[in-house]
């Protein structure tokens, strides 16, 4: 469980540019960071307003839930003002007849006056509906304005496409053995100047009780100019290695976790784009090997990348392992 003393102690000065804060780092009994980049810290005390970023959740919520969310306040507007037109009285819509308007066509001449649409099938009457109209027609344009700015926003949002190996390894390297995981961009485009900072976080005794500590992972390349396909990223581990002489039940009694941090520049924006990830001593596979994720296409003998393969590996045998 020692550490070679050549290993590169993150001070404490560093462990709080971290973004962790050292009472974060030692108490939580929580991984630091998700396999999505996230982060396992609840923010309490700051009241329901204070703590509440519409703008913030409507840019960063999943497309399926932005959707959603757009459609369901549609439908819930609507079904508002048909109420509202309903509510007016049986003159309030002129419709052909003398008969009172349906909820449903209420809830249709809503639709159209959102819109601004405005087939003339429907018309209002009296100064109460009117009002509705005008109300209705100024909450459609603000809407209609902000759901095409939001959509835009999260468009022309630069944001990496990079999936990180389910699993990372550790593999014979060069006569030792050394620390892998593997990444691949998901998108046609390039990722420029794409660079890795590996850290190796566990606790350690320190005073009346144990104490997080991180280690800067030295690595075989930190940088890649070009990364349109895939990258093994490879710490060999060697004696000055904080990972030297570790065992997979060394890291689990000392609660160990290993932050993956990648910055790099989207070629289409011409933007810095950001990927976290962090593996936690369960999710490091011992003795094995990363499958081969190219493959070479017939028509023309270029090379391709098989992303699905991106998280394959196999076992050593002892023969590979020698």
């Amino acid at each position: 469980m020692s550490v070679a003393p050549e290993a590169t102690l993150l001070s404490e000065g560093d462990l709080r540019d971290l973004g962790f804060g050292s009472f974060v780092a030692s108490e939580s009994r929580e991984r630091l960071l998700n396999k999505d980049g996230t982060f396992n810290v609840v923010r309490r005390g700051r009241g329901f307003f204070a703590s509440t970023s519409p703008y913030h959740a409507l840019l960063t919520m999943s497309w399926r839930g932005y959707f959603g969310l757009v459609i369901a306040a549609y439908l819930v507007v609507n079904t508002f003002f048909a109420a509202a037109y309903t509510l007016c009285g049986p003159g309030a819509l002129e419709i052909a007849g003398p008969r009172m308007a349906t909820f449903a066509e209420a809830y249709f001449f809503s639709v159209q006056t959102l819109a601004t649409i405005g087939y003339g099938r429907i018309a209002p009457v009296g100064m109460a509906a009117n009002l509705l109209v005008t109300l209705e027609s100024l909450v459609g344009l603000l809407g209609l304005a902000l759901a095409t700015g939001l959509l835009f926003a999260r468009f022309s949002r630069p944001i990496a496409d990079i999936v990180f190996s389910r699993d990372a390894i550790v593999a014979p390297y060069r006569g030792i053995r050394a620390f892998e995981f593997r990444i691949a961009n998901r998108r046609n485009n390039q990722v420029l100047e794409l660079a890795a900072q590996v850290l190796f976080s566990r606790l350690e005794p320190g005073g009346s009780k144990r104490v997080r500590r991180f280690y800067d992972l030295s690595l075989e390349r930190h940088k890649v100019v070009f990364f349109p396909l895939s990258w093994t990223v490879v710490h060999p581990i060697d004696k000055a290695s904080p990972l030297y002489g570790l065992t997979p039940k060394d890291l689990h009694e000392a609660d160990a976790e290993i932050l993956i941090l990648l910055t790099g520049i989207d070629e289409a924006f011409a933007q810095t784009v950001l990927a976290r990830s962090s593996y936690k001593p369960d999710e490091i596979v011992w003795n094995a090997k990363f499958v081969d994720v190219f493959q070479r296409r017939r028509n023309g003998g270029s090379l391709a990348i098989d992303v699905g393969k991106i998280h394959s590996i196999e076992r050593l045998s002892s023969k590979e392992m020698s």
